[in-house]
């Protein structure tokens, strides 16, 4: 996934692609182990991360509660290389949050419309069966690939190994969670008899077309053309099952919409911005929304369960306004595969755009 704004892109990676929550940072060392690729006292070129007390530790846990070759991690680890331009981008200053007018336009551009309409139509069957599978509409299975990886286009040119060995043993501040993200990757190789060495991903470890972390791969991914094999880079049937998967897995509810536009009584709207934390609110009733000035024209068929409100930033012919939606619970469930009200609000606008694009051009 590629926000506008590269320091903004860190942020996305990491949590967007992490559909796990971090665990708690880890404390770093009061002398941080030499890094794999440095000289060793000795004024010799380390070889990969074998050579560390710490990745030593690493395999020994792996030989003993997963039943790993140790030879064989040995081989593995001596491989891996440390990334040091991966430590700078996960280190870079974060700036501003991008408004909404400024992260939308490339995720809405005519250009992945359009490649989202030829998938669609490409993998119409395949689709069809997800959404009747899991509740999980087609335009949103789609918008979320257009929007991670423009359909496949851009899933990551860094080796796995490579990104999560440096991010597990030279990132102290989330080591525990790549630590376990790792050991989830090891074990995804394994799983699907591939080499640790040889699959690529993003800067950040998430891996195929739909950036799944190898937690998630593990967790979420489905076999949806039942050929004994779970592949996310060139099987559209894994790829669009897997991502509904996901979705159901985490509460998508059948049926159910995603945003409702909302109004502000002119007299709520200091109340209600108090209320947002950083353009999205907590959950709660309809009837507490109605006391603050919040009114939204609603389906009659709308779960009975608290909504949050959303704000996003809009550019108008007289400056800066905003807009804002009720946010049903499957707003909330797509912010599960990314934390980002952006990210979420961009795969519904997507999913519109495409679904409304396909419709004009069917006969």
């Amino acid at each position: 996934m590629k926000p506008p704004i590269l320091v903004f892109a860190v942020v996305i990676a990491v949590c967007a692609s992490a559909f796990s929550p971090p665990s708690r940072a880890a404390k770093a060392p009061s002398k941080a182990p030499a890094k794999a690729g440095a000289k060793t006292p000795d004024g010799k070129l380390a070889a990969g991360y074998v050579g560390r007390a710490d990745v030593q530790g690493f395999i020994d846990e792996l030989v003993q509660d997963h039943g790993f070759d140790r030879k064989a991690l040995a081989r593995v680890f001596a491989s891996a290389r440390y990334q040091p331009k991966i430590i700078a981008a996960m280190q870079r200053p974060l700036l501003q949050p991008p408004k909404w007018h400024e992260y939308a336009p490339p995720f809405l551009s005519q250009a992945r419309i359009d490649g989202g309409v030829a998938f669609w139509n490409g993998h119409a069957a395949e689709l069809a069966r997800a959404e009747g599978t899991f509740g999980v509409p087609a335009e949103i299975v789609v918008a979320i690939l257009g929007v991670e990886t423009f359909y496949g286009r851009n899933t990551g040119s860094h080796r796995a190994l490579d990104a999560l060995a440096t991010l597990a043993f030279d990132f102290p501040r989330r080591a525990a969670f790549f630590r376990g993200e790792l050991k989830q990757y090891l074990l995804l190789a394994r799983d699907l008899g591939a080499s640790p060495a040889e699959l690529k991903g993003s800067f950040a470890g998430a891996l195929g077309v739909p950036q799944f972390m190898p937690g998630s791969y593990r967790n979420f991914a489905v076999d949806f053309d039942s050929d004994g094999r779970v592949d996310l880079w060139a099987n559209s049937a894994d790829i669009i099952g897997s991502v509904a998967n996901y979705l159901a897995r985490h509460d998508w509810q059948r049926g159910q919409p995603v945003l409702l536009p909302a109004t502000v009584a002119p007299d709520g709207h200091d109340v209600v911005l108090r209320r947002l934390d950083g353009g999205l609110s907590e959950r709660r009733s309809l009837a507490a929304w109605a006391v603050d000035g919040v009114t939204a024209t609603l389906p009659d068929d709308l779960a009975q369960d608290p909504v949050g409100l959303l704000l996003l930033e809009e550019q108008s012919a007289t400056g800066e306004d905003a807009s804002y939606w009720i946010a049903c619970n499957n707003f909330y469930v797509i912010t599960r595969y990314n934390r980002s009200r952006l990210y979420a609000a961009a795969v519904w606008e997507l999913a519109k755009a495409i679904r409304s694009a396909r419709a004009a051009r069917t006969p």
